[in-house]
């Protein structure tokens, strides 16, 4: 990882534009059908994981990838890591935890090469993902409380303290 460019290794569970939701499951190194979304939901970007980090809700740290493609579960994506949504959830028992979004472009990309800081993104855009996870969240009985929209430099701040196995501030 290149902390000058913000580089991250992810990948993808559930593509751009899937009604349903997979997760990875590490026991068997399979994909697994989580739930469908409800009719005419779907998932704005591909959606991922970074390996080898471990987040506020125990599993690896989540990340969108803002893309002009689609790809697959399993597909592994080189990004530029942009920003981040610094979010407490509280589950259906009303138990409160960190389950942070991080937003990221594929290196490859040829719409994105001067995206370096999700500020840079149409706040329309940013505005839109984030009513997509508080429903998302709402359909699983869960709260999705965001505490702060964060840029790439504390974006990569979580990414480290992830690694380091300090989970989520």
């Amino acid at each position: 990882m290149d902390n000058l460019e913000n580089k991250i290794t992810v990948i993808v569970e559930t593509p751009r534009g899937c009604g349903h939701k997979y997760d990875y499951d590490a026991a068997t190194n399979q994909f697994r059908l989580k739930k469908l979304l409800p009719a005419g939901m779907v998932f704005p970007f591909d959606f991922g994981f970074i390996p080898n980090t471990v987040g506020g809700d125990g599993d690896p740290l989540d990340v969108l990838i803002i893309s002009e493609i689609s790809t697959f579960p399993g597909c592994v994506i080189d990004c530029r890591l942009i920003g981040a949504f610094k979010v407490e959830q509280t589950g259906p028992d009303g138990r409160r935890y960190r389950n942070d979004r991080l937003l990221a472009v594929p290196v490859v990309s040829k719409i994105f090469t001067d995206l370096h800081d999700a500020a840079q993104l149409p706040h329309s855009l940013t505005d839109q993902i984030e009513a997509f996870f508080t429903n998302y969240n709402r359909l699983e009985s869960k709260e999705f409380n965001l505490m702060e929209r964060l840029g790439a430099e504390g974006a990569m701040e979580l990414v480290n303290k992830a690694i380091a196995g300090d989970g989520q501030v």
